[in-house]
Protein backbone atom coordinates (compact mmCIF):
# COMPACT_ATOMS: atom_id res chain seq x y z
CA UNK A 1 0.00 0.00 0.00
CA UNK A 2 1.65 3.34 -0.91
CA UNK A 3 1.86 6.32 1.50
CA UNK A 4 -0.64 8.27 -0.07
CA UNK A 5 -3.55 6.47 0.22
CA UNK A 6 -2.59 3.99 3.67
CA UNK A 7 -5.68 4.32 6.09
CA UNK A 8 -7.13 7.06 4.18
CA UNK A 9 -10.75 6.44 4.36
CA UNK A 10 -13.06 6.49 7.69
CA UNK A 11 -16.38 4.94 8.06
CA UNK A 12 -19.14 7.14 7.75
CA UNK A 13 -21.95 4.67 6.68
CA UNK A 14 -24.23 6.32 9.57
CA UNK A 15 -24.56 9.30 7.34
CA UNK A 16 -26.29 10.34 3.89
CA UNK A 17 -26.75 9.24 1.18
CA UNK A 18 -25.99 6.13 2.57
CA UNK A 19 -27.44 6.45 5.91
CA UNK A 20 -27.25 3.04 7.11
CA UNK A 21 -29.34 1.44 10.41
CA UNK A 22 -27.02 0.98 13.31
CA UNK A 23 -27.02 -2.75 13.01
CA UNK A 24 -26.25 -2.39 9.31
CA UNK A 25 -23.71 0.17 10.06
CA UNK A 26 -21.73 -2.01 13.02
CA UNK A 27 -22.20 -5.10 10.58
CA UNK A 28 -20.70 -4.00 7.59
CA UNK A 29 -17.81 -2.26 9.62
CA UNK A 30 -16.83 -5.73 10.98
CA UNK A 31 -16.85 -7.06 7.51
CA UNK A 32 -14.29 -4.01 6.73
CA UNK A 33 -12.36 -5.10 9.57
CA UNK A 34 -12.12 -8.75 8.66
CA UNK A 35 -11.00 -7.69 5.27
CA UNK A 36 -8.71 -5.57 6.80
CA UNK A 37 -8.32 -3.77 3.72
CA UNK A 38 -5.39 -0.77 4.13
CA UNK A 39 -7.27 1.97 2.60
CA UNK A 40 -9.58 2.31 5.33
CA UNK A 41 -8.90 3.76 8.66
CA UNK A 42 -11.24 1.40 10.35
CA UNK A 43 -12.19 4.26 12.55
CA UNK A 44 -16.40 4.34 12.67
CA UNK A 45 -17.86 7.87 12.61
CA UNK A 46 -21.14 7.80 15.02
CA UNK A 47 -23.31 10.77 15.71
CA UNK A 48 -22.78 12.20 19.47
CA UNK A 49 -26.66 11.86 19.48
CA UNK A 50 -26.38 7.74 18.62
CA UNK A 51 -24.06 6.79 21.45
CA UNK A 52 -26.57 4.93 23.77
CA UNK A 53 -27.91 3.19 20.20
CA UNK A 54 -24.33 2.35 19.26
CA UNK A 55 -23.52 0.89 23.49
CA UNK A 56 -26.84 -1.39 22.72
CA UNK A 57 -25.90 -2.46 19.11
CA UNK A 58 -23.21 -5.30 18.33
CA UNK A 59 -20.33 -5.84 17.03
CA UNK A 60 -18.93 -3.23 19.30
CA UNK A 61 -16.21 -1.08 16.76
CA UNK A 62 -12.46 -1.24 17.97
CA UNK A 63 -12.14 2.72 17.10
CA UNK A 64 -14.28 5.20 16.74
CA UNK A 65 -14.71 9.24 15.63
CA UNK A 66 -17.47 11.14 17.80
CA UNK A 67 -19.08 13.61 15.37
CA UNK A 68 -20.70 16.16 17.93
CA UNK A 69 -24.11 16.63 17.36
CA UNK A 70 -25.82 17.54 20.72
CA UNK A 71 -25.07 21.04 22.79
CA UNK A 72 -22.55 19.23 24.99
CA UNK A 73 -19.77 17.03 25.21
CA UNK A 74 -21.53 13.24 25.90
CA UNK A 75 -18.95 10.77 28.41
CA UNK A 76 -17.13 8.31 26.17
CA UNK A 77 -14.79 6.71 28.56
CA UNK A 78 -16.20 3.65 27.95
CA UNK A 79 -15.72 3.25 23.91
CA UNK A 80 -12.72 3.69 21.53
CA UNK A 81 -12.56 7.06 20.37
CA UNK A 82 -10.17 9.20 19.64
CA UNK A 83 -10.72 11.83 17.29
CA UNK A 84 -13.90 14.32 18.74
CA UNK A 85 -15.40 16.59 15.17
CA UNK A 86 -16.88 19.58 16.23
CA UNK A 87 -18.57 22.65 13.91
CA UNK A 88 -17.50 26.03 14.82
CA UNK A 89 -16.58 25.75 19.19
CA UNK A 90 -14.06 23.46 20.38
CA UNK A 91 -14.67 21.53 23.35
CA UNK A 92 -12.05 20.11 25.64
CA UNK A 93 -11.75 16.27 25.16
CA UNK A 94 -9.68 14.13 27.43
CA UNK A 95 -6.41 13.44 26.80
CA UNK A 96 -5.11 11.71 23.82
CA UNK A 97 -8.75 12.16 21.45
CA UNK A 98 -7.72 15.14 18.93
CA UNK A 99 -9.89 17.67 18.10
CA UNK A 100 -11.08 18.63 14.55
CA UNK A 101 -12.82 22.11 14.27
CA UNK A 102 -14.81 22.66 10.75
CA UNK A 103 -14.40 25.73 9.54
CA UNK A 104 -17.88 26.99 8.15
CA UNK A 105 -18.79 26.83 4.52
CA UNK A 106 -17.67 30.28 2.36
CA UNK A 107 -15.55 31.22 5.19
CA UNK A 108 -11.68 31.54 5.92
CA UNK A 109 -9.89 28.97 8.11
CA UNK A 110 -8.43 30.20 11.25
CA UNK A 111 -5.89 28.93 13.67
CA UNK A 112 -7.51 26.32 15.63
CA UNK A 113 -6.56 26.01 19.50
CA UNK A 114 -3.25 23.98 20.51
CA UNK A 115 -3.28 20.67 19.42
CA UNK A 116 -6.53 20.59 17.71
CA UNK A 117 -7.12 20.19 13.75
CA UNK A 118 -9.58 21.34 11.36
CA UNK A 119 -12.48 20.34 9.16
CA UNK A 120 -13.66 21.21 5.51
CA UNK A 121 -16.61 20.16 4.63
CA UNK A 122 -16.71 19.12 0.59
CA UNK A 123 -20.04 18.72 -0.67
CA UNK A 124 -23.13 17.80 0.84
CA UNK A 125 -26.84 16.93 -0.48
CA UNK A 126 -27.36 20.45 -1.93
CA UNK A 127 -25.04 21.80 -5.11
CA UNK A 128 -24.51 25.49 -1.94
CA UNK A 129 -23.07 22.86 0.00
CA UNK A 130 -19.86 22.06 -2.76
CA UNK A 131 -16.90 24.87 -1.98
CA UNK A 132 -15.49 26.13 -4.92
CA UNK A 133 -12.01 24.95 -6.19
CA UNK A 134 -10.58 28.02 -5.01
CA UNK A 135 -12.16 28.17 -1.46
CA UNK A 136 -10.91 24.22 -0.81
CA UNK A 137 -7.09 25.33 -2.53
CA UNK A 138 -7.20 28.05 0.20
CA UNK A 139 -7.97 25.85 3.48
CA UNK A 140 -5.26 23.30 1.87
CA UNK A 141 -2.77 26.01 1.49
CA UNK A 142 -3.98 27.34 4.97
CA UNK A 143 -3.01 24.09 6.51
CA UNK A 144 -0.09 23.16 4.93
CA UNK A 145 1.60 26.22 5.46
CA UNK A 146 0.72 26.63 9.15
CA UNK A 147 1.30 22.82 9.30
CA UNK A 148 -2.53 21.78 11.13
CA UNK A 149 -3.60 18.64 10.11
CA UNK A 150 -7.54 18.02 8.86
CA UNK A 151 -10.08 15.69 8.07
CA UNK A 152 -12.32 15.99 5.13
CA UNK A 153 -15.73 15.33 5.12
CA UNK A 154 -19.02 15.17 2.65
CA UNK A 155 -19.17 14.83 -1.01
CA UNK A 156 -15.91 13.07 -1.66
CA UNK A 157 -17.61 9.86 -3.09
CA UNK A 158 -15.54 9.28 -6.08
CA UNK A 159 -11.95 9.51 -6.68
CA UNK A 160 -12.03 12.01 -9.66
CA UNK A 161 -13.81 14.96 -10.40
CA UNK A 162 -16.87 14.44 -12.04
CA UNK A 163 -20.14 16.49 -12.51
CA UNK A 164 -23.35 15.06 -11.10
CA UNK A 165 -26.27 15.63 -13.19
CA UNK A 166 -28.93 15.29 -10.22
CA UNK A 167 -27.45 18.19 -7.99
CA UNK A 168 -25.87 19.96 -11.21
CA UNK A 169 -22.60 20.46 -9.82
CA UNK A 170 -19.10 19.31 -9.95
CA UNK A 171 -18.38 17.01 -6.96
CA UNK A 172 -14.61 16.95 -5.50
CA UNK A 173 -12.77 14.05 -5.89
CA UNK A 174 -10.60 12.28 -3.16
CA UNK A 175 -7.40 11.82 -5.53
CA UNK A 176 -7.89 15.29 -6.59
CA UNK A 177 -8.10 16.23 -2.87
CA UNK A 178 -4.56 13.92 -1.87
CA UNK A 179 -2.84 15.30 -4.93
CA UNK A 180 -3.76 19.45 -4.16
CA UNK A 181 -2.16 18.74 -0.86
CA UNK A 182 0.87 17.31 -2.28
CA UNK A 183 0.88 20.21 -4.53
CA UNK A 184 1.09 22.63 -1.71
CA UNK A 185 3.44 20.45 0.27
CA UNK A 186 5.50 20.95 -2.87
CA UNK A 187 4.44 25.30 -2.53
CA UNK A 188 2.60 24.89 -5.90
CA UNK A 189 -0.86 26.15 -6.07
CA UNK A 190 -3.61 23.52 -5.65
CA UNK A 191 -6.48 24.47 -7.60
CA UNK A 192 -5.56 23.39 -10.71
CA UNK A 193 -4.97 19.23 -9.24
CA UNK A 194 -8.63 20.48 -7.93
CA UNK A 195 -9.94 21.46 -11.24
CA UNK A 196 -8.91 18.46 -13.02
CA UNK A 197 -10.65 15.55 -14.29
CA UNK A 198 -7.85 14.26 -16.50
CA UNK A 199 -7.81 10.74 -15.33
CA UNK A 200 -4.16 9.83 -16.99
CA UNK A 201 -2.77 12.96 -16.11
CA UNK A 202 -3.76 12.29 -12.17
CA UNK A 203 -3.03 8.65 -12.32
CA UNK A 204 0.45 9.59 -13.53
CA UNK A 205 0.83 12.45 -11.02
CA UNK A 206 0.19 10.18 -7.80
CA UNK A 207 2.52 7.38 -8.98
CA UNK A 208 5.05 10.00 -9.55
CA UNK A 209 5.06 11.65 -5.65
CA UNK A 210 8.16 11.85 -3.92
CA UNK A 211 7.83 9.48 -0.91
CA UNK A 212 8.69 12.05 1.47
CA UNK A 213 5.95 14.02 -0.21
CA UNK A 214 3.67 11.82 0.04
CA UNK A 215 4.72 11.37 4.04
CA UNK A 216 4.09 15.03 4.66
CA UNK A 217 0.83 15.42 3.34
CA UNK A 218 -0.41 12.20 4.62
CA UNK A 219 0.34 13.56 7.97
CA UNK A 220 -1.60 16.37 7.69
CA UNK A 221 -4.25 15.39 5.53
CA UNK A 222 -5.17 12.89 7.99
CA UNK A 223 -8.63 11.38 6.63
CA UNK A 224 -11.86 11.74 5.05
CA UNK A 225 -14.88 10.33 5.83
CA UNK A 226 -17.23 8.24 3.19
CA UNK A 227 -20.65 6.65 3.62
CA UNK A 228 -19.41 3.86 0.91
CA UNK A 229 -16.19 2.10 2.12
CA UNK A 230 -16.06 -0.15 -1.23
CA UNK A 231 -16.06 2.52 -3.72
CA UNK A 232 -12.75 4.16 -2.80
CA UNK A 233 -11.15 1.01 -2.72
CA UNK A 234 -12.93 0.47 -5.95
CA UNK A 235 -11.84 3.32 -7.36
CA UNK A 236 -8.08 3.11 -6.36
CA UNK A 237 -8.10 -0.31 -7.86
CA UNK A 238 -9.55 0.51 -11.46
CA UNK A 239 -7.30 3.48 -11.63
CA UNK A 240 -4.06 1.50 -10.96
CA UNK A 241 -2.42 3.15 -8.05
CA UNK A 242 -3.04 0.67 -5.08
Amino acid sequence: MSTLFGALVDDAGLFPPTSLHMDEALARHQRDLDEGNPVLTHRFLCPASRLDTLRRAKPRPNRMGLILDTDTLPAFDDLPVDFVEVRRRPVEAPPGVRVFVEVPAGTSPALPPEGAGLKVRCGGLSADAFPTVHHLGGFIQFCVENAIPFKATAGLHHAVRHFDPALGVDRHGFLNLVLAVCEAVERRDPVPVLRSTDVGQLVRLALAVPEQTAKRARELLVSYGSCSTSAPIDDLTTLGVI
